[in-house]
């Protein structure tokens, strides 16, 4: 299985977003390969015969998604980067936004290429300061070198690319929520079908795909389908981003191969746990992903195929480490009072839900639980599932469930004793 990094080869610098050295890299090899000797089917078959899959979550082929857009329909076409990565415990798209946003920049010219796309749009999380003014500045200079605007490169492709900065809603990290905040109304997500590369933006085919997803473009056009499935498994080809927190040694973003065995990851490669400790749970790709053991991890391949036999799922590749001694009364805790907040409240189920979860944690951790609570709390999380426009409510109850499920006798004590095992630490 090849280990080579394809969007991390660099060495991080003071200028390591500028123009200049991203061309260092050889960046924008690949815009103008694709614009002088592809045409757009071509670049469209490229990425599906490489067999990439979404990194936000979903998981979801990216080519077959561009494929239901049909470039000479004569509708103006949309294509969206979502960068609004509000799942807590991710953070490897800021690391590409602040490090090589012209590796965004030149992957959403070469994709407008191929989508018979105009206008694009980044639709940027509104906390992201440093990574939003890198990018800004990444677009001016990709228009004053003819990468962006009119006639880029001199040929007769032409792409304007916007920059849309959120509010900080987490709904809006959804596509359809995040097409709706672009059209400068409230961010509820939209019920499907239409799907959104039917009627997207403006009610016109739109391809909404995640940064890190984006970005593999430019190294599969340079490269070829063939070479970027040398890395990772049959089913889940290439490498993924990795942002790791939490009770862990060496945190940060890390690139592996799909299929790395799970504990090798956090025990070699990202030193363990804190203090020496041992590891009592992993959060494996974002809170809406279900918790699994210590014991789960050994031996588990890191790839959609495995996760999902163990129950749980890679996600959006925010792994959050978790060590013995920690209350997963209160983790669970902080985890509903999240969703809660962040409901927006359009369906009944998630916004009624969410904050029945939370209050009947709330009582549990101060040690007023009552019997049934439990039972309740799973009960709500079934009837949230499926039941909502969006999956935020499914979210909830998934946090609720897989913790429950692994770790329900510290709530059981709880409830019996008027206070947590380990007294709502999370040290």
């Amino acid at each position: 299985m090849a280990t080579e990094k394809r969007l991390m080869t660099f060495e991080v610098t003071d200028t390591s977003h500028t123009l200049a050295a991203y061309r260092e890299r050889g960046g924008t090899t690949a815009l103008a390969k694709a614009l002088r000797q592809m045409k757009p089917a071509d670049v469209t078959k490229a990425v599906c015969d490489s067999g990439i899959q979404g990194r936000g979550g979903a998981a979801f082929p990216m080519g077959r998604k561009w494929q239901v857009v049909k470039p000479d329909d004569g509708q103006e076409h949309f294509l969206c980067a979502n960068a609004d990565e509000g799942e807590p415990g991710t953070f490897k798209d800021r690391w590409i936004l602040e490090n090589a946003p012209h590796l965004l920049v030149e992957a959403m010219a070469i994709a407008s290429y191929a989508l018979g796309v105009r206008h694009c749009v980044v639709y940027i999380r509104g906390e992201f300061d440093l990574a939003y003014r890198r990018l800004e500045a990444a677009v001016e200079e990709a228009y004053s070198a003819k990468l962006l605007g009119e006639r880029i490169l001199g040929t007769p492709f032409s792409c304007d690319l916007f920059v849309c900065r959120g509010a900080g809603a987490y709904v809006c990290g959804e596509a359809s929520g995040l097409l709706s905040s672009v059209e400068g109304k409230k961010g509820f997500p939209r019920n499907r079908p239409p799907r959104l590369t039917v009627r997207g933006l403006y009610q016109k085919p739109t391809v909404i795909n995640n940064v890190e997803t984006l970005s593999n473009i430019p190294w599969i056009i340079n490269n070829g389908a063939a070479k970027y499935r040398e890395a990772g498994t049959a089913k889940s080809p290439g490498t993924r981003l990795i942002s790791i927190s939490g009770h862990i040694e060496r945190p940060g973003v890390y690139e592996v191969p799909f299929g790395t065995p799970f504990d090798r990851f956090v025990f070699e490669d990202c030193g363990g746990v804190t203090g020496g400790r041992a590891l009592k749970a992993v959060v494996p790709g974002g809170i809406s992903t279900k918790v699994l053991t210590a014991k789960e991890i050994a031996g588990l391949p890191m790839d959609h195929a495995s996760l999902s036999a163990a129950g749980s799922s890679i996600g959006s590749g925010g792994m959050i480490a978790i060590a013995e001694g920690t209350c997963m009364v209160r983790l669970l805790q902080v985890m509903l009072r999240f969703y809660h907040h962040e409901s927006c409240g359009q369906c009944t189920p998630c916004r009624e839900g969410t904050g029945w979860m939370h209050r009947i944690i709330d009582r549990i951790a101060a040690g007023r639980g009552e019997p049934g609570d439990i039972e309740r709390l799973y009960h709500v999380a079934h009837f949230n599932d499926g039941m909502t426009i969006c999956g935020l409510g499914d979210a909830g109850g998934f946090a609720a469930e897989g913790i429950l499920n692994k770790f329900g006798e510290e709530f059981e004590y709880a409830i019996a004793n008027g206070r947590t095992r380990f007294g709502g630490s999370l040290p």
